[in-house]
């Protein structure tokens, strides 16, 4: 393992809402060349490390939003890390496509500690994961499995999911209910207490639900990215609503509620941030300095959403 600090410049801009005129602060972390930022998992504490998971250099970047600095810790030989989420404790646990691991990294020494999939899981291009109420962490692997690991166990459980590849983005409701997004599989699947899945169909038929995020009162949000929609499913009714994103030929990617029950989405064709009022059922869009951003994930904390620009090697953060 090592540690490697990189001092970011920052500047801040100042985005409006095309639809409603509201002013958000927009301020840029830029990250340096090489590392293939992909996933980002804002620390709980206000002005706390964003954790970054470097895809392509296969290290945690850890930011200082104070300072700008970025520090990159070596995840192991292979490492190609897609998600990171932080557990109970602050520490950041990562999916490890490369050493088909989940990894975690000791918030204060660094240290890193892996637990390798079953040997014959076979490469199960690990995605992305999220911890139940229990502090079970669940993960998912585009190969057509999802999985169990206990941390403080070393148990582990990997299970097929239904209708093979595709298994993506992944979220737990306040009750402690998981469910998740198959892509390929075009379903969103609710996971039962016996790991299985129950399979959930939205209206919208191949719509390729991308990524899932919790509400406040438990409904599923859920980024299509062939359709173009943003979609919610009511759990304790059955009821879905279906809203298109703004633009000719959306693609919605990532998608995630905030603390006011917001909804933020990434919209790639016009590689522009959403945020869906769903009181109103108005859209807002807001852009970054860069033209091209692929902001594959968003997460964020009170006031904050931030946001992984892996075309243009930068950290943005959305301060409302």
């Amino acid at each position: 393992m090592y540690n490697n600090m990189w001092k970011c410049l920052t500047f801040v801009l100042c985005a409006f809402a095309a639809s409603a005129g509201a002013q958000v602060r927009v301020q840029e972390y830029p990250v340096p060349p090489g590392h293939g930022v992909h996933d980002v998992w804002a620390d709980a504490n206000p002005g706390g490390p964003i954790w970054i998971s470097a895809q392509r250099s296969g290290n945690l970047g850890i930011l200082d939003p104070k300072s700008g600095k970025v520090e990159f810790v070596k995840l192991g030989t292979g490492s190609s890390p897609h998600g990171v989420v932080a557990g109970d404790d602050g520490a950041p646990f990562l999916t490890d496509g490369g050493q088909n691991a989940i990894v975690r990294v000791d918030p204060k020494t660094r240290a890193v500690k892996r637990w390798p999939l079953p040997a014959d899981s076979g490469y199960t291009n690990l995605n992305t994961a999220i911890f139940d109420k229990k502090g079970v962490h669940w993960f998912t692997g585009q190969s057509g499995i999802y999985g169990r690991l206990d941390p403080r166990t070393g148990d582990m459980k990997v299970f097929e999911a239904p209708k093979g590849r595709g298994p993506y983005g992944i979220h737990a409701t306040p009750d402690g209910s998981v469910y998740y997004a198959s892509l390929a599989g075009s379903f969103v699947g609710k996971i039962n207490p016996d790991g299985s899945t129950r399979v959930i169909q939205p209206p919208t038929p191949r719509q390729g639900a991308r990524r899932v995020w919790s509400d406040s009162k438990g409904h599923i949000w859920v980024a299509e990215w062939n359709s173009g929609n943003l979609s919610r499913y009511e759990p304790a009714t059955g009821k879905w609503s279906v809203w298109r994103a703004p633009g000719d030929d959306p693609h919605v990617y990532a998608v995630y509620v905030d603390e006011t029950d917001k909804v933020w989405a990434s919209e790639w064709s016009a590689q522009a941030m959403l945020r869906f009022d769903p009181v109103t059922e108005r859209f807002e869009s807001f852009r970054s300095s860069s033209r091209n951003t692929n902001v594959r994930q968003i997460h964020g904390r009170k006031g904050e959403v931030w946001t992984p620009e892996s075309a243009a090697d930068k950290i943005v953060v959305y301060r409302y």
